[in-house]
Formats: C-alpha cells, sequence, structure tokens
C-alpha cells in the first residue's frame, strides 16, 4: 500500500524485506550459501592454516547426521543421508575455501552448482512445505478465526506430522470445544482443505483448549491388513485397528458388554471378525455364538465356537443356559465371598456373540429378556455379551436396558446424524463424534474405557484366509466351561424362569401397577418387570400419579388408580405365568 508521505525507496524495502520475511524457507540454501562465502572470506584472511580443523570437524557432524539424525533427530534414512550429504560438502567446500580462499577457481562455480543441485531435494520436501503453510497459518490465524467465528482464539503451538500438521489451541474466554466442533466446516474452508480434513479435540488438562488436527491424506484410504492375534488372555486388551496418528485401537472386553452399531455395508461383520480373531486364541474364554440369519456370519468361527445358535428357538435356549451358567457363579462366588470371577483355563469367561441383535427381538423375543438378564448381572461373574446391530433403538435392543450396560461402543459408519447418539450415548453428537461422516467400510470411533475423545480409526481386514489360518490353528485348544457352569446347564432345577419380555416397557409398567397387590410394588420390582432403570421408572410412575392413573400407596410403593379388582393375582406373579 502506498502512502504518499513515506518515500518510495522506503515502501520498496520493506515490502521486499516481508518477501524475504515469507519465502525464508524456500530462500534458505541460497542464504547459507551467502553465509557460507563470508565466513570463508573471514576464515581465510584471519586464519587459513585452519582447514584441517574445519575438515574434521565437518567429517564428525557428517557422521553425527548419517548414523544418528543429530543435532536434528532425523528419524528417516533419506532425511539423515540428505543432512549428512548436505553438511560434508558445506564442510569440504569451506575448508578449501579456507585454504585457497573463496574467490579462488574453481570455488565460486562448484558452491553454486552444488547450493543448487542440493537445494533441490530442500524445495521438494513434504515435511518443508507442510512447516511452511503451518507457519503461513499461524500468522494468519487471527484473520481466520474472525472468519470462522472463533474471534480472539490463539495458536499456542504447532508441529509436523506424517499426514498433516497439528496445533494446540486456547479458546477465548467464554468459548468451549463444542463451539469450535460446530465451526469445523467454516475452519476447513477458511484453510482451503478437503471436507472432513479438520478434527477437533479437546485438551483432558483445560476446559478452555484443544488440538487441531488437519489431515493433508487420508490415512485411512486403504484397507489396513490384519497382523493376527496380540491377546492370549480375555484379560488382555484386543487391538482393533489403528487411530489416524498411526496408534492402535486396544479395547478390553473383560467383565464389559460390547456393542457394534452401523449402517448395511459399514464394516460390523469386519469388527466383529477382529473380535472373534483375538478371542479364539484366548486360552481362558469360551465363545458362543448366536446368528438368526442361517449362521451366515459365524458359521465359518463355527469349529472355535462352543455352541452356535442358528434359530430362534436354539437362540432362547442357549441364553437361558447362560443365565443359568451366570446364576450358579454368582451363588457359588456368594459362598466363597468373592465379589467377581477371575478367568482361568479350568474356569473360563464366557462370550455370548450375537450377529443382529435386532433379529434376534423379532424372531425371539422370549429371548429377550435372558440377555436383559445377562446385561444387567452377567459382567461380575464373566458372563458377556458381544453384539453387532444397525441401529440400536429401544425397540430393537428389546425394550429393556441391555443398551445402557453396554460399556464399549464401537460406531461405525451411520445413516442418520441421530443414530450416533443411539449407538454411543446421548449428546455425543453434538461433542464430535460425527460417525454420520465417516466414508469407508471398517472406519469407527470407539467409546470405552481410555477412549473418550472422538478419534477416528480403522479397523483391520481379516481375510478369508486370515480366518481359516485362524481357525485351523486355534480350533483343537479351545477350553471347555468349568464343572460348576456345566453342572447349572445339566440340572433342570437350576434353569431359570422364563423372564417377561415386552417390547413396549410403557405397556409392562401399566400392567405391573394394575395388578400390583393391596400393599403396592416396590420400584425395584418394578425394575426388574419393565427391564428398565430406577430413573425411567421414577419419571414413569411421576407422570402416571400426576395423570391419575397410579398412585403412591407407601413409600416406594405403587399401584395403579383406580384400584384392581380383589383377587387378581400380582404383577411378578403375572408376568411369570
Amino acid at each position: 500500500m502506498l502512502v504518499p508521505e513515506e518515500p518510495l525507496l522506503l515502501v520498496l524495502a520493506a515490502a521486499i524485506g516481508r518477501a524475504l520475511f515469507r519465502y525464508r524457507s524456500e530462500l534458505a540454501p541460497l542464504t547459507s550459501a551467502c553465509v557460507l562465502f563470508v565466513a570463508a572470506l573471514l576464515l581465510h584472511r584471519n586464519h587459513p592454516g585452519g582447514w584441517p580443523w574445519i575438515a574434521g570437524v565437518a567429517a564428525a557432524a557428517a557422521l553425527g547426521a548419517a548414523l544418528w539424525g543429530l543435532p536434528w533427530r532425523l528419524g528417516r534414512r533419506s532425511e539423515r543421508t540428505y543432512a549428512s550429504t548436505v553438511i560434508a560438502a558445506a564442510g569440504a567446500w569451506l575448508a578449501f575455501a579456507t585454504a585457497f580462499g573463496p574467490a579462488r577457481s574453481p570455488l565460486p562455480t562448484v558452491l553454486v552448482v552444488s547450493t543448487l543441485l542440493l537445494a533441490v531435494p530442500w524445495w521438494a520436501h513434504r515435511r518443508r512445505r507442510a512447516r511452511v503453510k503451518v507457519d503461513r497459518v499461524i500468522s494468519a490465524w487471527p484473520d481466520v478465526a474472525e472468519a470462522t467465528g472463533l474471534a480472539g482464539s490463539r495458536i499456542m503451538s504447532a508441529s509436523v506430522d506424517t499426514w498433516g500438521w497439528r496445533a494446540r489451541m486456547a479458546l477465548r474466554p467464554g468459548q468451549s470445544v463444542p463451539d469450535a466442533i460446530s465451526h469445523v466446516p467454516a475452519i476447513e474452508s477458511a484453510l482451503g482443505t478437503r471436507p472432513g480434513a479438520v478434527r477437533v479435540e479437546q485438551d483432558p488438562s483445560h476446559a478452555g483448549r484443544l488440538t487441531l488436527r488437519v489431515l493433508a491424506a487420508d490415512p485411512h484410504a486403504g484397507a489396513i491388513g490384519w497382523k493376527g492375534q496380540r491377546a492370549r488372555s480375555i484379560a488382555d486388551p484386543i487391538d482393533l485397528g489403528i487411530f489416524e496418528d498411526a496408534t492402535s485401537v486396544r479395547v478390553s472386553v473383560l467383565r464389559r458388554h460390547v456393542l457394534i452399531g452401523g449402517a448395511t455395508d459399514s464394516g460390523k461383520s469386519g469388527v466383529l471378525n477382529v473380535f472373534l480373531g483375538n478371542l479364539v486364541a484366548c486360552s481362558d474364554v469360551v465363545l458362543w455364538g448366536i446368528d438368526l440369519k442361517g449362521g451366515m456370519e459365524l458359521r465359518p468361527w463355527a469349529s472355535c465356537l462352543d455352541r452356535l445358535a442358528t434359530t430362534s428357538e436354539e437362540a432362547a435356549r442357549l441364553l437361558a443356559d447362560a443365565v443359568a451358567v451366570l446364576e450358579a457363579r454368582a451363588d457359588a462366588a456368594g459362598r466363597d465371598n468373592t465379589r467377581v470371577w477371575k478367568p482361568t483355563l479350568a474356569a473360563p469367561a464366557l462370550v455370548i456373540v450375537i450377529d443382529e441383535y435386532a433379529e434376534l427381538v423379532d424372531t425371539a423375543p422370549e429371548a429377550v429378556g435372558y440377555a436383559d438378564s445377562i446385561g444387567r448381572r452377567g459382567r461380575a461373574v464373566a458372563v458377556d455379551l458381544l453384539a453387532a446391530t444397525q441401529r440400536p433403538t429401544q425397540k430393537a435392543m428389546g425394550g429393556g436396558a441391555l443398551r445402557s450396560q453396554m460399556s464399549v461402543r464401537v460406531c461405525l459408519r451411520v445413516r442418520e446424524r441421530r443414530d450416533v447418539d443411539l449407538i454411543l450415548d446421548k449428546g455425543m453428537l453434538a461433542t464430535g463424534w460425527h460417525a454420520h461422516t465417516l466414508d469407508a467400510p471398517g472406519k469407527f470411533y470407539v467409546l470405552a474405557d481410555g477412549h473418550n475423545q472422538p478419534r477416528r480409526a480403522r479397523a483391520y481386514l481379516v481375510t478369508d484366509d486370515d480366518l481359516r489360518t485362524t481357525t485351523a490353528r486355534y480350533a483343537d485348544q479351545r477350553p471347555e466351561l468349568d464343572a460348576l457352569s456345566r453342572a447349572a446347564i445339566d440340572s433342570p432345577t437350576t434353569r431359570p424362569a422364563q423372564l417377561a419380555a415386552s417390547p413396549d416397557p410403557e405397556q409392562t409398567l401399566a400392567t405391573a401397577l394394575a395388578a400390583a397387590p393391596e400393599e403396592g410394588s416396590t420400584v425395584p420390582d418394578l425394575m426388574e418387570i419393565t427391564g428398565m432403570g430406577r430413573t425411567w421408572v421414577y419419571e414413569r410412575l411421576q407422570a402416571l400419579a400426576a395423570a391419575g392413573h397410579a398412585r403412591q400407596v407407601a413409600r416406594g410403593r405403587w399401584r395403579a388408580w383406580p384400584e384392581r379388582p380383589r383377587g387378581r393375582p400380582s404383577a411378578r406373579a403375572r408376568l411369570r405365568r
């Protein structure tokens, strides 16, 4: 911008200075050559006999750069080789120039030619160009923040990594990370990135700070081959895949129920195969399977499964046996005064794998009560569920409390934004868990202990050859249930009574209140009958009381209003009949 009062020469000098500063990275080879020439001129004038020392120091520095990447801690061999070559060439030229003078022919020509040749890799280096881009973003961030609705935020530090760059940011007081997440499309537009390239992660140590990550390329563009089992015990974490920063996704399934949710062709079966590929190698876990699609998904693993149910009747019988196992283990733990069941080879854990849980609800509703009971009581005695479904709505999960018991949740691509909250939990969409933007099968978010940030990952791909090799290796090494569990399954006296299961918990609650005795039904009884939580039951009771359909006859005891006819059986007896 020209100002009439300013001298043209001053304006021109300022413009040149700004250009030199802006392109200082690109001009670094030329700047280094100029500095080298001036240094040679001074050394030749004052210390012409010091060239052996210069050559020795240069040789040592080149060796350190080649072997260890010193002093820049270079990790790649190509970078170490380039640094070593530059140091050796510069040191050799400086030694000759110190001894004979920098203007001695052909030293000037050698300096120009070598500078241009060695500048080409420097100019083409991806990480250097990314670093320059990051520096320019940092200098322009006040304008970017103003344009994206994050005025007052600032970049504290930035670094370049393999796939792009990341920056630690401090928000203006009053701004929050959800505010930044809602402005991600605007940030992508302002930075000129491709759609879906920006990630925002909460800083766990400060509510007003975040990590902004910009991906120049998608690290999950291609499938990631499975490298085999790492878990040898159910207590070992299972390696599901790779995060975008190349770290492993490791989750523990011991005493945890697992939910895998996602739309059709999102990769649910692939994630299920990764779980199974690791679990079959564990010597302290027995696997049961339920696949009501004729065994299409789980039958390839049949040689490693202790039981496989492919019909609704078989599924109901399998889950009833699982409830008998957990009750027998709970009784034994009570007698031994132990709180949890510790899986061993002689007393293994039991994991029940259910492919498409909604199909179980539709075709075998009598089995849903058993699944809910396992969800509520199975973890302490190492009887766990591993369920996959498309949309885990209340109806799809049988109207019970099973979904709330799932402590490990894997969310693949979903069709609708609201499905994110169905699979993960309420409010997760607003905090950055954007599973609706996942664009390839096998990409997922995971919510579990140690994984509370919305970080994208991609599951390993278990091929048919991997599956056949794994089943052939471990089919003969699978453990059997312990004697206590087998006795519980075989004994008809320990088989649990059929649990009531209704796809509509509202109707179940109304029926229970109408069938309640004169002293009323307790809230715990109503929770067990409906399969819902305490908060849900209290909210419905208050609503029914306000509408005049129920009343509290004593502290913690409720029944329908008006009263039911005398002689009508209690809710528990009626529902268990």
